[in-house]
């Protein structure tokens, strides 16, 4: 009987050991794997304004008929979130959340405003059925020609100072936030960090 238990024993350590071996080997697999799959960020569009230019700067007309300012120093002192969107782009749609948690949470140092072209009344329609009066919402060609706009949603943003820090196609809401990140570390994307860091270690 004692046998029994001894062997019993150290067959229950030996499976012990080797469940623990196990893990450390899964843990470091997935570190290994998170090292080599980036975060992934907005894709950065390299045609318009570079990011570190200047913005330029716009007058425009808000729907609800305000002036609003675009570029340079803006009276806020805040940072810009300028969102290219489409009430005919679901992507768009299902970002307009996002974008409502977003000014409810970084409106101490955060402006988003949202703009689109095409008919007026349409627009109207979109911004009411959506729930969009608490941003700015402005309707502009030469906006999106001057910042080379091809797809949506597309989101552009500018320091208090007046100066594009991030820009980039945004198709979900980690790719919104990547563009915060860059604009933290001092880069025009996060694929540009990541990319450093990686030479760096090499």
């Amino acid at each position: 009987m004692e046998n029994i238990l001894l062997v019993s024993n150290v067959i229950l350590w030996v499976l012990v050991i080797g469940l623990a071996v196990t893990v450390f080997a899964l843990a470091r697999q997935i570190g290994v794997l998170y090292e080599r799959i980036a975060p992934a960020g907005a894709l950065m569009i390299s045609q318009g304004p570079a990011v570190g230019d200047v913005a330029p700067e716009f007058e425009l007309e808000t729907l609800d008929g305000q002036r609003l300012k675009l570029g340079g120093i803006p009276p806020s002192n805040k940072s810009t979130l300028l969102f290219f969107l489409s009430p005919n782009c679901p992507v768009c749609n299902t970002l307009i959340p996002v974008l409502k948690s977003i000014k409810r949470d970084e409106s101490q140092w955060l402006d988003i405003v949202l703009a689109s072209d095409g008919e007026v009344d349409k627009q109207r329609a979109f911004v009411q059925r959506k729930e969009l009066a608490q941003f700015p919402y402005v309707l502009s060609t030469e906006l999106g020609m001057t910042y080379q706009v091809a797809k949506l949603p597309f989101a552009v943003l500018i320091d208090e100072q007046g100066v594009l820090r991030a820009k980039g196609l945004t198709n979900n809401r980690e790719h919104l936030e990547s563009l915060f990140e860059a604009m933290e570390r001092g880069v025009a994307s996060i694929q540009e960090f990541m990319s450093k860091r990686q030479q760096g270690v090499a």
